[in-house]
């Protein structure tokens, strides 16, 4: 073969490897972050997120508590005409208390798992498509164990105070998230507020894990069609790849996520006394209120809600860690 053809074929080559190529913008790592500026400009913009999306998570607590199949319009319209829209932000104040302390802990748990997790998988020899998805699953498992600490007492307190508008769901009135606190303090315990506590990890861990690992395969497998070599297109990809993530995530969680609510918030009657309601006695009541179909009252909003907080969470989360990188010195 001559020199020239030989050039040829050489650069053939060198294109077709680059072609093959996954070009992804380049990730931040744990050390890379100035933690202070995270943690501050991270409550900041969560606090926002949570504010636009908080009246789609009253519209799915309150179907996944009702005794009877209704529609997110028809419940979207009682509660503007009796409530107003204040009815769409009840337990807000106590949630948002809750979310900047819990996001702290799930952001911090999410880096420094992935970091140590993808340090370890790139050891072991695995691919990178393989140590990407182990380490984004293992960071999302570890998160929502981290945040659901914090989260449920979070949780139990606003989810309570979301349903107030219906007096068919619970007996006891509260007027606000201190009250509350000190009722359900006074009932049940310090254990009140832990009520679901197992069941909410069952759903929120593997619901992460799901989640990242998900976001983690389908942003790699956007990219390899992209093959672009440059950021460009990025917020799309990541709209793209939280959506699916969201949508197997929902699917595979929400019979879980459907008894911790009610587990949460409906109480038992024995004796003219409230009591909390089992596991066993939660899924009895779903089964004879619609069988199975009945654990996925609230999938629309809950997916919408998971998409859109999906969305809005990984592209806030990445422009907030592009933000807090440590100046060049």
């Amino acid at each position: 073969m001559s020199l020239g053809a030989l050039i040829k074929e050489e650069k053939r080559a060198a294109t077709t490897s680059s072609s093959s190529q996954v070009h992804m913008p380049k990730d931040i790592d744990w050390q890379m972050l100035d933690k202070p500026r995270f943690f501050f400009l991270g409550a900041a913009l969560f606090s926002g997120v949570s504010t636009a999306l908080y009246p789609i998570l009253v519209l799915k607590t309150r179907q996944q508590v009702s005794p009877t199949r209704i529609s997110c319009a028809n419940i979207s319209l009682a509660i503007a005409r009796l409530e107003g829209l204040k009815g769409f932000y009840k337990g807000f104040g106590t949630s948002l208390l809750g979310t900047i302390p819990a996001r702290a802990l799930y952001m911090t748990a999410l880096e420094i798992t992935k970091s140590c997790v993808g340090q370890a998988t790139v050891r072991l020899g695995l691919s990178d498509t393989t140590s990407m998805a182990v380490a984004n699953g293992a960071a999302g498992l570890a998160s929502a164990v981290a945040a659901q600490v914090v989260w449920t007492p979070v949780d139990v307190v606003s989810q309570r105070l979301m349903v107030q508008g219906d007096v068919s769901l619970t007996s006891c009135r509260y007027t606000n998230g201190f009250d509350a606190f000190r009722k359900i303090l006074c009932t049940d315990g310090p254990r009140g507020f832990y009520r679901g506590f197992g069941l909410s990890i069952l759903t929120y861990a593997p619901s992460n894990a799901v989640w990242w690992a998900s976001y983690s395969l389908a942003q790699k497998s956007i990219w390899s069609r992209l093959k672009r070599q440059d950021g460009g297109g990025s917020v799309v990809v990541q709209s793209l790849s939280a959506v699916t993530a969201s949508g197997c995530s929902a699917l595979i969680t929400m019979p879980v996520d459907t008894i911790k609510t009610r587990l949460q918030v409906l109480d038992a009657e024995e004796n003219g006394r409230r009591r909390a309601m089992t596991v066993m006695q939660t899924v009895r009541s779903l089964m004879r209120e619609g069988g199975f179909g009945a654990c996925y009252r609230g999938l629309g909003p809950r997916w919408v809600s998971m998409s859109m907080s999906a969305t809005t969470m990984i592209t806030t989360y990445e422009f907030l860690k592009r933000l807090a990188v440590k100046k060049q010195t």
